[in-house]
């Protein structure tokens, strides 16, 4: 795995991976932001990361879906460097002809056991999710 960083101006730069795909990155605090933040990028990765781990578990259980999304939040504590995420929320949505306790097993076992992303970040944060399945949240019954 490599990724190339190439300075564009003042924070902006952009990262290209050696499969040629492209992302901006810039400083969100300057006046008009060309791209995503470094922390912003963390928690991409954390979305994208859990959403194909997702998908995965729910082909490999014949179960399909018609959308997914995922919200993903993460706190820092203000002006304290380095400022590293101390908890990271992710609100896993989806749609569809679907068993809600299917969608939350699949988002379990990501920020679980299989999300390298958020598994890495485990070491400062602590990792939560939510599912929402057609409009109502799932919560797993208590045995």
């Amino acid at each position: 795995m490599n990724v190339k960083l190439t300075h564009q101006s003042g924070y902006h730069a952009t990262i290209e991976n050696d499969r040629g795909y492209q992302i901006a990155i810039d400083n969100k605090s300057v006046e008009k932001p060309q791209g995503a933040s470094p922390m912003e990028l963390l928690l991409m990765g954390v979305a994208g990361c859990s959403s194909i781990d997702i998908i995965s578990i729910l082909k490999k259980k014949k179960a399909s879906f018609d959308t997914l999304n995922i919200e993903v939040n993460g706190e820092r504590p203000d002006k304290v460097a380095p400022s590293l995420f101390t908890k990271i929320h992710a609100t896993v949505t989806v749609t569809g002809d679907i068993k809600p306790e299917k969608v939350y097993r699949a988002a379990e076992l990501s920020f679980t056991k299989y999300c390298s992303v958020s598994l890495t970040l485990a070491a400062t944060a602590e990792i939560t999710f939510s599912v929402i399945v057609n409009n109502s949240t799932y919560e797993p019954k208590k045995i």
